[in-house]
């Protein structure tokens, strides 16, 4: 019973082992179904139900006059993504400790009318006469130095998820594009008002309230650019 315990642990184990080096070792691959809310919106229906009064601008869901911005649940606005960071730190510490310590240990003295008594007290201080000195120097030196500049430009179509009380929209996008087995994702969300989409519905990303912007990478070039698994767990539980 515990031999085929023992196997069934090691066959478990080795499951495991190569489950985690074969991870993300497959194409990355895109997903063309339908996100979940397109699918519980229902269609709707391609019929004219209004009446001509006669008018050159015309009517229903596009007159020739009208504001093509965003304004409802499920509409769409641009977000054009332009961000630029840039930082510089320096640091520089510098720690220097000196201790000295001189302990003696001290004599003793007779009257010197006793010559037992003097013969004790050599004894003593022989035995007492034991100094101590210590000396500790400690030094420490540390430096360094971080400089970022960074630039990210791009366009991606959000949806209006929800239209908050005071009239503001959160807005949710995604964009995945797959390119010789390389797979870039980029995906924003974050509150806008609807002041700031403008006449060809764009708005900037710094308009963004809450914003949170993702881009990534999956492929053959992130993975080799990526430390293993394996020297990640030996790094964390490395004490030296």
């Amino acid at each position: 019973m515990i031999k085929q315990l023992l196997t069934i642990s090691i066959f478990f184990y080795a499951i495991l082992i190569f489950t985690g080096c074969t991870a993300k070792l497959t194409d990355p691959e895109i997903d063309f179904e339908p996100p979940a809310y397109v699918e519980e919106m229902p269609a709707k229906e391609d019929k004219q139900d209004f009446a001509s009064t006669g008018s050159i601008f015309g009517q229903g869901d596009n007159p020739l006059f009208s504001d093509h911005k965003a304004m409802h649940v499920n509409d769409i606005v641009r977000v054009v993504i332009s961000e630029n960071a840039t930082s510089s730190n320096t640091g520089a510490k510098q720690l220097n400790e000196n201790d000295s310590t001189a302990l003696g240990g001290g004599t003793f003295t007779s009257a010197g009318t006793n010559p037992a008594v003097d013969s004790a007290v050599a004894k003593l201080n022989g035995l007492a006469g034991i100094g101590f000195s210590s000396t500790t120097n400690n030094s420490f030196g540390g430096q360094g130095s971080a400089t970022k500049d960074a630039s990210f430009t791009t366009t991606v179509s959000a949806r209006i998820v929800k239209v908050l009380q005071n009239g503001n929209y959160y807005i949710s996008g995604k964009r995945e594009i797959l390119v010789d087995d390389q797979k870039q994702i980029i995906q924003i969300s974050g509150v806008i008002r609807p002041y700031d989409i403008d006449q060809y519905n764009k708005i900037d990303s710094v308009q963004m309230s809450e914003a949170k912007i993702l881009y990534r990478t999956e492929g053959d070039v992130d993975r080799a650019t990526k430390q293993g698994w394996g020297t990640k767990i030996i790094q964390a539980v490395w004490p030296f």
